[in-house]
């Protein structure tokens, strides 16, 4: 072999990062041409002008040519390939018509059964109560296994789409965990799953630049939920599976951020009487813009707490639950802190349109005068 190994895992990120953002242009000119636009209408809309949809269309390109070019294309990895195809043809449906919830979630499913179907499965995990209760592991009979991953998989889709809220928020998420699920999934020696997963992640950080904000155009309901579906498949393939290496607790926490705010916006709607399915204003990044924060620090903040829920999963695979929580507790005190003094300092573009809304009203009292 001219390479080692893990050369090939390093050329998988590449091409997907080079392929994701060489294709972004296309794709804004091609979601133009389709009319797949984002009129903010509703007042839990955050951008203020049309933006293009689809952008998840490159990073699905990106991800697809890495993976054919230097993963191993056995039943699972091609189960979770066409599972990636039903899921980004919802997206783009979606994204250029509105398609209806119910139809959306039962594509997801499909989706997700397909996988199950190629062995993709939940089968055992490692028992994080085993000191009080039960075995090291515990393990799943034919049917339990396949609804729980079944489940795990579309909840994962829509957690992700639900945190898909600001400039560059959901793929920036997940192109981080991403990262920690390939320090996981080296460590686990699972070479296929760590390309597919450099894959995912050099194709989050290719569209990035054109999603920060400002953004040039969204990933809409195409990444979202590719970028959701294949997060969830890689933690089953890679770690879920492997009980042994990786606790039950390291996928939680690496996709922590869009798997609590998921659970707290449905007790939240739930609790005030509203369909699970009803969209609001509630979700943490609604919450720190309400708080003051411009777009940029929230981006910042969420991306900071991702990191540390994602550094603690690795800590914890490899040192145990102690030194992960000691590492998340001291990581976060120094979150919280940081954030309640932000909170209190005005913004500097507050001040900066303040400013000029002052002198403006200035200048016109004169030429009155």
């Amino acid at each position: 072999m001219i390479f080692s190994n893990e050369i090939y895992v390093l050329l998988a990120l590449a091409v997907a990062f080079l392929i994701s953002f060489s294709a972004t242009p296309m794709v804004i000119s091609l979601a133009h041409k389709v009319n797949a636009i984002d009129v903010p209408k509703e007042a839990r809309r955050v951008h203020k002008k049309p933006t293009p949809l689809m952008g998840g269309l490159a990073i699905f390109y990106g991800f697809v040519v890495s993976v054919i070019c230097f993963a191993t294309i056995d039943t699972e990895v091609m189960g979770i390939l066409i599972g990636c195809v039903i899921v980004v043809t919802t997206g783009i449906i979606d994204d250029i018509t509105d398609m209806k919830a119910i139809v959306k979630l039962f594509c997801q499913i499909l989706a997700a059964v397909v996988v199950v179907a190629s062995g993709v499965r939940i089968e055992h995990f490692g028992n994080p109560f085993s000191a009080w209760i039960g075995g090291p592991y515990i393990v799943l009979d034919n049917w339990m296994s396949c609804a729980v991953t079944i489940i795990w998989i579309v909840g994962i889709c829509n957690a992700v789409n639900l945190i898909d809220g600001l400039d560059g928020l959901a793929v920036g998420v997940s192109s981080i965990a991403s990262i920690a699920l390939l320090t996981l999934t080296l460590i686990s020696e699972n070479l296929n799953v760590a390309i597919i997963t450099a894959a995912v992640a050099g194709a989050g950080f290719g569209f990035l630049p054109y999603n920060f904000n400002p953004a040039k155009i969204f990933m809409g309901d195409t990444g979202a939920l590719f970028l959701g579906f294949i997060l969830a498949c890689i933690s089953v393939q890679g770690m879920l599976k492997m009980s042994a290496v990786i606790t039950f607790a390291a996928p939680i926490l690496i996709l922590g951020l869009p798997i609590f705010d998921t659970i707290f916006a449905i007790l939240r709607r739930v609790l005030t009487g509203h369909s699970p399915m009803q969209p609001d204003r509630g979700h943490l990044h609604h919450r720190l813009l309400d708080m003051g924060f411009s777009q940029r620090r929230v981006v910042a903040i969420l991306y900071t707490l991702t990191a540390v829920l994602c550094m603690t999963a690795v800590v914890i695979a490899i040192k145990g639950y102690t030194r992960g929580l000691i590492l998340i507790c001291s990581v976060l005190v120094i979150i919280l802190v940081s954030v309640k003094v932000m909170s209190e300092l005005k913004d500097p573009g507050e001040y900066i349109n303040y400013n000029a809304d002052e002198q403006l009203t200035e200048e016109n009292n004169e030429r009155k005068n």
